[in-house]
């Protein structure tokens, strides 16, 4: 089972550049929705929340965090990837993004160089 550090809305709510409220707030409870369902192993449905999350506010760091766990648990490693790359660029100094891509880079390095060419 793969173990990622889910991005708690309060932390980035912090940290997130300033937005109209009304986005930003329908993108937290994306966020907060999509994190129940996924602590319940409903993953498609919390890929579609983080989506909707990003679409809403395209400069939320923690929803494309999520999404790029979501997308690597659902085996989307490329999906993943952009996610996170996307992720560190809008917050790069956000440890647990980080930590999350370098773990991600290792097991999708270890990955790659087991798959027989």
């Amino acid at each position: 089972m793969i173990r990622r550090t889910l991005v708690c809305v309060s932390l980035l709510v912090a940290l997130a550049a300033p937005l109209a409220a009304s986005s930003r707030s329908e993108a937290r409870a994306q966020v907060a929705f999509g994190i129940s369902v996924a602590q319940r192993g409903l993953w498609k449905e919390a890929i579609y929340r983080w989506e909707r999350a990003v679409a809403i506010d395209p400069t939320y760091a923690a929803a494309f965090n999520n999404l790029a766990i979501a997308y690597e648990h659902e085996g989307l490693f490329e999906k993943a990837k952009a996610a996170y790359e996307t992720a560190i660029k809008l917050d790069p100094k956000n440890a647990f993004i980080k930590q999350n891509f370098e773990f991600f880079r290792e097991i999708n390095d270890r990955r790659n160089s087991q798959t027989p060419r």
